[in-house]
């Protein structure tokens, strides 16, 4: 949230750690340097060195330079970054209700612009886990238990899900699926960039 004193903007209610992080983060990933990233944005290396120990007091102008320099939405500097795997577990999540039927939908994600998708219905037996080589960069992975039991998620650390659970992992990174149970199956929509 921002507001206005004195002919001033400023960033209000974002922690100054939290965008810290995030500019670390998105710099890192860049591979750009302080003197870099700071020359790109026309802000001091010295400011922006400020801004990422957290001790700076970010302007909203500020930060759309930063942003604009490292190829990001803004909202990506001053939010909590979204985990990279997510779970809703059954009977989570927002749900909206029908007034005309017995009908209630839960949004577990919304597409994202750019996106294509592929659809799979998948039956599992317990054995071995069917290990996945990462994707294409940018690929999402979302899966919904039908029924059984099952590991599934990053290759390193997978969760337990049963029925009607939902996860939602990077795709581009090593993952695995394997059914605990007999006459597993669910619904895995793979999502591409293109």
């Amino acid at each position: 949230m921002f507001v206005k004193a004195n002919g001033w903007t400023s960033v209000s209610n974002a922690p100054l750690d939290l965008i810290a992080a995030n500019l670390r983060r998105e710099r890192e990933r860049t591979g750009l340097s302080l003197s870099e990233l700071a020359k790109k944005a026309g802000i001091a290396k010295s400011t922006l060195s400020q801004l990422e120990s957290g001790t700076g007091n970010p302007s909203v102008e500020t930060l759309w330079a930063l942003g604009v320099a490292l190829g990001v939405p803004f909202g990506s500097l001053v939010e909590p970054a979204v985990p990279r795997v997510q779970v809703i577990r059954a009977g989570e999540g927002p749900v909206i209700y029908s007034e005309r039927a017995h009908y209630t939908a839960t949004l577990l994600a919304a597409c994202r612009p750019g996106t294509k998708h592929d659809i799979y219905w998948m039956t599992m037996e317990p054995g071995g886990a069917r290990e996945s080589d990462p994707h294409m960069p940018g690929s999402v992975e979302h899966m919904i238990v039908a029924s059984g039991r099952c590991l599934a998620g990053l290759a390193d650390d997978p969760v337990e899900l049963g029925p009607g659970d939902y996860i939602v992992y990077p795709g581009d990174l090593p993952h695995i699926c394997k059914a605990l149970e007999p006459g597993t199956t669910a619904m895995l929509v793979s999502e591409h960039t293109v």
